[in-house]
């Protein structure tokens, strides 16, 4: 074998060594999907067939994520106010950790999670801005001295929560930084965005999102770890931050932007339309929107699979994960046995609106 030869085999082993190997392929691959009015379903995603119910008790699981060696799965469950923790290899639900009232999103770092809860939270949707309900809701809180959403970080390893970083009010996306010293996170009702150390728990800076829209919803980094998007829901617009967390571009969207995703190379964004059931697509160069997938009824969250072929997207008003293919954009399936699936993530990991690998 000659030097040249040897050359890509070296290239190979050096991409293993720093964790870049290509995507997985989808045998063995699963899809683990929350659903707020039952449980966790899995689903194959070799013959996209749902192949099992992982048992938490209900209690309207949401958020969700895997650790990186695929030994835990953890679920937010807004019911009964704590993280539940799954052993994938048994299917069993094996702790219950206390994090506080509605939780919702959750991030998976190392041994650690990350949940957003909201001790404020009235249930479902915070009415519109500047509607007599928002006014009215303003004043209860600031009346009942109601406190704002945290993050709360578990040590999965020692099965509690062992700090707390304060949002606003009706916090949900939550995103690292670049460096992985700092969250960033969606505060819906307050509508801005806060950059957060997370040793400390100082809030670092605060986004206005007013300008441009109500709701933050989204957040993601760009795979370079360049950039970083949020959707605003009730403006129909994305917020792109630069590397500073600086406002640097605001991108038209259709009806209602929710979840958001990078695809692998960081060419294309994907960004989920609750109310226009679409997946729309954008070109990260020109952010010029090249593509809308049809999809669902509030389609929330979705993931790629491990080897990118496919997109599942959690369609929660129409109790179904559509999988689509992800060149064509053509709907390949319609899992259609969900009980308003919120949202879905992979094992091994994939990039989507909740994960990254």
């Amino acid at each position: 074998m000659t030097l040249l030869s040897l050359r890509p085999v070296r290239l190979m082993f050096a991409a293993l060594a720093l964790g870049l190997a290509l995507p997985a392929s989808a045998g063995g691959a699963r899809a683990y999907v929350s659903n707020q009015k039952g449980n966790v379903t899995t689903i194959d995603l070799a013959t996209f067939e749902t192949v099992g119910e992982i048992d938490i008790g209900g209690a309207s699981p949401r958020g969700l994520g895997v650790t990186a060696d695929g030994k835990l799965l953890v679920v937010a469950t807004r019911d009964k106010g704590d993280l539940a923790v799954v052993d994938l290899h048994t299917r069993t639900l094996v702790r219950r950790i206390a994090i506080g009232k509605n939780p919702e999103f959750v991030r998976v770092r190392g041994d650690q999670a990350f949940v957003s809860f909201e001790p404020a939270s009235a249930g479902g949707a915070p009415p519109k801005p500047g509607s007599k309900e928002a006014t009215e809701l303003k004043q209860k809180r600031a009346d009942d001295k109601e406190e704002p959403a945290r993050i709360a970080i578990v040590d999965l390893k020692a099965g509690r929560k062992i700090a707390e970083i304060t949002g606003g009010m009706e916090t949900e996306g939550i995103e690292f930084s670049a460096d992985g010293r700092s969250i960033i996170v969606t505060n819906e009702d307050d509508n801005n965005l806060t950059v957060h150390d997370i040793a400390s728990g100082r809030l670092l800076k605060t986004i206005d999102t007013k300008p441009y829209g109500t709701r933050p919803r989204g957040i993601k980094m760009a795979p370079d770890g360049k950039s970083y998007v949020a959707t605003i829901e009730f403006g129909n617009k994305l917020v792109v931050l630069d590397a500073g967390f600086n406002v640097a571009r605001v991108v038209a969207t259709g009806d209602t932007p929710y979840g958001v995703a990078f695809g692998r190379d960081g060419s294309r964004l994907y960004v989920a339309l609750a109310r226009g059931k679409t997946l729309q697509v954008f070109d990260t160069t020109s952010f010029a929107s090249i593509a809308d997938y049809p999809i669902g009824d509030r389609c929330w969250h979705f993931t790629f699979t491990p080897d990118d072929r496919h997109i599942l997207l959690a369609c929660g008003r129409s109790d179904e994960v559509v999988v689509l293919d992800a060149v064509s954009g053509k709907v390949v399936k319609r899992i259609a046995d969900k009980q308003m699936p919120w949202g879905i993530v992979t094992y091994p990991k994939s990039f989507g609106s909740l994960d990254t690998p």
